[in-house]
C-alpha cells in the first residue's frame, strides 16, 4: 500500500501492538495473488467475510423472496377465493414493504446497525410463526369430504380416498369441489383436477361446463377457511419487520466491514451468496409446501430466522460511527463477539492523514499539529 503508520502513545505495549498490526496489514495487502485468497488467510477479513456472507444467507433463508414472489399465491393458499382480491391484498403487503423501508432509513443512524438488524430478524421470526399458525388453524379446521360421486372414474381415483380437504388440497392431482350456503359447506368432495387446466375438475359438477352453477365452487391448492385474515396479518407484520432491518442492513454492513483492498471482493462474494440462496429458497418453496404442508414450510423458515438471530447476536459488532481502522479492529478476536465493538470505547484515538500515512497522536503531540 506504500504507507507507514506512526503510533504515539503513553503506553509502550500499546505502541508495540499498533505497530505490529500495521506491519501485518501492510504485508497482507501487498501479497501477490487473488484477493479472495488474501482475505481468507488474514483472520480479520476472513471473519468479516463470514459475517457479511452470513447476513446475506440468513436474509434469504428467512423467506423474503418466497413472500415477495408468492404473496398472491400464499393468500390464495390461505383461502382467499377471488383472484383479483388476492392480487390487491398482495399489493397491500408490497406497500407495507415500501413504507417500512423508509422507516429503516430514519432508524439506521439512530438505533445502530446491530440493534436494528437484531430487532428486524426477531420480528421476522415471530411473524413467520404467525403465518404458520394461520395455516395450522386452517388445517385443524379443514372441512370434511361429505359427498362421494358415483362416477367410476372419480370413485376409483386416489382423490376419493381423502376424508378431509387438507390432504386433498396437498395432492396436486386433486381439488375440492363444494357448494356453499351462507357459511355452511354442502356436498363437498375431493375430485381429480383437469389435466389441461387447474381451474376446474376433470369430471362432474365442478367441471368447466358446470362450474359456479347453484353456488358450486372449485378450490384447487387451498381449502375454504375463516382464518385467511390471520395469514394476511402475518404477511403484513412480516414485511413490516423485515423491511427496515434485514432488507437493507446486510448490504449496508457489507459496505462497511471490509478494508479498502478487500471491499469489492467481499461485496461480490456476499452478493453471490445472496443470489444463490435466493434461487434455492424460491425454487424449493412449493415443494416444501407440498411435503411439509404449508404451516410446516413457514415453521421451517421461522426456525431458520431464529438461527439467524443467534448468528447475528453472537457475531455482528456495531459499526455505526466507526472509522475504517476501528472497524477492522472489531474482527481481530479469534471468535466473533457481540461485545467486540465496545472494547476500545473508553479510549479516544485521534488520526490525521499526511501524504497517505496515518498518525496516532497522544494529547502532548496533538499540540504540534498545524
Amino acid at each position: 500500500m506504500g504507507c507507514f503508520t506512526f503510533c504515539f502513545d503513553h503506553s509502550s505495549s500499546l505502541l508495540q501492538s499498533y505497530c505490529d498490526k500495521c506491519v501485518i496489514v501492510l504485508s497482507v495487502s501487498s501479497i501477490d495473488g487473488p484477493v479472495i485468497w488474501r482475505m481468507l488467510t488474514y483472520p480479520p477479513t476472513r471473519r468479516a467475510l463470514l459475517v457479511g456472507c452470513g447476513l446475506q444467507m440468513f436474509q434469504q433463508l428467512s423467506g423474503i423472496n418466497t413472500i415477495m414472489y408468492y404473496s398472491a399465491t400464499i393468500l390464495q393458499m390461505s383461502g382467499v377465493r377471488d383472484d383479483r382480491l388476492a392480487i390487491w391484498l398482495a399489493g397491500l403487503t408490497t406497500l407495507t414493504n415500501f413504507l417500512f423501508t423508509l422507516l429503516g432509513v430514519w432508524l439506521v443512524e439512530r438505533v445502530g446497525r446491530r440493534k436494528l438488524t437484531l430487532g428486524s430478524i426477531l420480528g421476522t421470526c415471530l411473524s413467520l410463526s404467525l403465518l404458520a399458525v394461520g395455516f395450522l388453524m386452517s388445517a385443524q379446521h379443514s372441512p370434511p369430504v361429505t359427498f362421494h360421486p358415483l362416477d367410476p372414474d372419480i370413485s376409483n381415483s386416489t382423490c376419493s380416498k381423502y376424508q378431509l380437504c387438507e390432504p386433498c388440497m396437498l395432492d396436486p392431482r386433486c381439488g375440492f369441489c363444494y357448494r356453499e350456503n351462507g357459511s355452511t359447506l354442502l356436498a363437498s368432495s375431493c375430485v381429480p383436477v383437469n389435466k389441461s387446466s387447474t381451474e376446474h375438475a376433470a369430471w362432474g359438477r365442478c367441471s368447466n361446463s358446470t362450474l359456479m352453477r347453484d353456488k358450486t365452487y372449485w378450490a384447487y391448492n387451498y381449502c375454504p377457511t375463516s382464518f385467511s385474515w390471520l395469514v394476511l396479518l402475518g404477511l403484513v407484520l412480516y414485511l413490516a419487520a423485515f423491511a427496515p432491518g434485514m432488507g437493507p442492513m446486510p448490504w449496508t454492513i457489507n459496505s462497511e466491514i471490509y478494508p479498502l483492498w478487500a471491499r469489492s471482493t467481499g461485496n461480490a462474494c456476499a452478493a453471490g451468496v445472496n443470489w444463490t440462496f435466493n434461487i434455492l429458497v424460491s425454487l424449493t418453496f412449493l415443494h416444501l409446501a407440498q411435503y411439509l404442508t404449508y404451516y410446516g414450510a413457514f415453521f421451517l423458515y421461522s426456525s431458520l430466522a431464529l438461527l439467524g438471530f443467534a448468528f447475528i447476536y453472537g457475531c455482528l459488532p456495531e459499526t455505526k460511527a466507526r472509522r475504517l481502522e476501528e472497524i477492522e479492529a472489531l474482527f481481530e478476536n479469534k471468535l466473533c463477539s457481540c461485545g467486540a465493538s465496545d472494547s476500545d470505547e473508553g479510549r479516544q484515538v485521534e488520526y490525521i492523514r499526511v501524504k497517505g500515512s496515518n498518525y496516532h497522536l497522544s494529547d502532548n503531540d496533538a499540540s504540534d499539529v498545524d
